[in-house]
C-alpha cells in the first residue's frame, strides 16, 4: 500500500519536480510537464509512460498498473492502484514516469544512478 503522503514525498524528492493543482487532483511537474496526478479520494495516482513502458509495468504488476480505459490511455497515462500497488515497484514506475517526460538536458544532468542512491 501507498499512502497519498507517501506519493507527495516521493514525487517531490525527485529533481526539479514542482506540484501544481490540476483540475480536483494534485499533479507532479518537470519543466512544466506532468509526470504524476494524484487523486486521494480514489486512491489513484496516474503516470505518464511510453507505451513500452506502460506495457511493462501493467504486465508486472499484477493488476494493480493498468492503462487509463479511454484516449488517455493510449498516449501512455497509466493509472496505479495505491492501496493494491506494492511500494518499490510504484517507487520505480514514478522514477521512470519522471525520466520520460523529463528533457533531455535533465536526463542528463540527473542520470539514472542518481535515482538509485
Amino acid at each position: 500500500m501507498v499512502t497519498a503522503e507517501t506519493v507527495r514525498q516521493l514525487a517531490l524528492a525527485l529533481p526539479e519536480t514542482e506540484e501544481e493543482p490540476h483540475f480536483a487532483l494534485h499533479s507532479f511537474r518537470v519543466k512544466k510537464k506532468i509526470y504524476a496526478t494524484l487523486n486521494p479520494p480514489e486512491q489513484r495516482a496516474t503516470l505518464r509512460f511510453s507505451p513500452e513502458m506502460q506495457d511493462i509495468f501493467s504486465s508486472i504488476s499484477k493488476g494493480t498498473i493498468f492503462r487509463v480505459p479511454n484516449k488517455w490511455g493510449h498516449y501512455g497515462w497509466t493509472n496505479v492502484q495505491l492501496d493494491l500497488v506494492d511500494p518499490e515497484l510504484f517507487h520505480d514506475a514514478l522514477q521512470v514516469a519522471w525520466r520520460e517526460v523529463a528533457p533531455a538536458v535533465f536526463r542528463k544532468k540527473y542520470p539514472a544512478q542518481y535515482f538509485d542512491e
